[in-house]
């Protein structure tokens, strides 16, 4: 008689996810900072939601950026806009330990870290009604077109998005290929609550306060064009 599969067994339950698990090899500042700072700088994922006032001793508008890379863009971010507080959200170690050293070289106190899957994070650990702005910059774009079903950006995260910000809180994208961002055009300008700051088809003409990233040097060195998209929440 057949058993019924567990969800991790059974492929109609497994989590599609957004990226793909490559840590690479550390580096032994990087190890370190993972090592003996994590204390300061990291947050354990958790099913319980987070209180920012405690983890930041302030109460400060929060920025969460999901998948920040290296980090260096998040933490210039960071040291240009003091006022705020940030979260950064990745999965990949060496990026992690990476940010994790230059905060602590900078002596930079308004930005923590959460290595963990962001769509987690979003639904378990972060208040409705909490964020200033949530960031995602240069997304894996996943351009095979069998694997865009992996892209993070679709209706079901669009929604608990919208969730967790705040009224007039902004959600700000930016990718190198253009097919993505056409997607997220088109998504976005239909998802309900969201207002177009540009106006209605239109990619933004700013990057805002958004920092140059590896990956976008990376994308204008190969002919790449960038764009940025900045939604409001109603």
């Amino acid at each position: 008689m057949p058993t019924e599969k567990s969800p991790e067994t059974n492929p109609e339950h497994r989590t599609i996810k957004s990226f793909v698990l490559r840590q690479g090899r550390l580096t032994q500042a990087q190890q370190n900072a993972l090592d003996n700072l994590w204390p300061e700088y990291g947050i354990e994922f958790s099913e319980q939601l987070l209180s920012f006032k405690s983890l930041f001793d302030n109460d400060n508008e929060v920025f969460v950026e999901i998948g920040f890379g290296n980090g260096e863009s998040l933490l210039q971010q960071a040291k240009n806009q003091p006022h705020y507080n940030f979260i950064g959200i990745e999965v990949h170690g060496p990026g992690v330990g990476h940010l994790i050293h230059l905060a602590h070289q900078d002596n930079v106190r308004n930005i923590k870290v959460i290595r963990h899957d962001a769509v987690d994070v979003m639904k378990h650990q972060i208040a409705d009604g909490s964020l200033k702005q949530v960031q995602l910059f240069f997304p894996d774009p996943w351009h095979k077109k069998r694997h865009h079903k992996r892209r993070i950006i679709k209706p079901e995260f669009i929604d608990q998005l919208y969730k967790k910000l705040k009224p007039g809180g902004h959600f700000h994208m930016a990718t190198d290929w253009q097919h993505y961002a056409e997607q997220m055009l088109e998504q976005m300008d239909a998802a309900d609550g969201f207002h177009n700051l540009s106006g209605v088809g239109h990619y933004s003409e700013t990057k805002a306060a958004r920092c140059e990233t590896k990956f976008e040097r990376r994308g204008l060195r190969l002919g790449h064009g960038v764009w940025d998209l900045i939604y409001e929440k109603q």
